[in-house]
């Protein structure tokens, strides 16, 4: 673990993530997050004016190989 940095927990993160906690949690850069969306490998969900981009937890996990609990 990198010093200063919390351990990510599945339970305590929230149903939608942003670009960037979804790049932390797969370890790898923004841009690729951005990237895949383009590609429709993880379909970001638009909020607001600005057209933010959102990520079902869900989906994050299901890329991981985890089946989150009760589905």
């Amino acid at each position: 673990m990198i010093q200063g940095k919390k351990a990510l927990k599945i339970n305590d993160l929230p149903d939608l993530l942003t670009v960037r906690e979804v790049a932390e949690i797969l370890r790898v850069s923004p841009l690729t997050i951005k990237r895949w969306g383009k590609r429709g490998k993880l379909t970001p969900i638009r909020i607001n004016s600005r057209g933010d981009r959102r990520y079902k937890k869900t989906a994050v996990l299901w890329l991981l190989g985890i089946q989150p609990d009760g589905e």
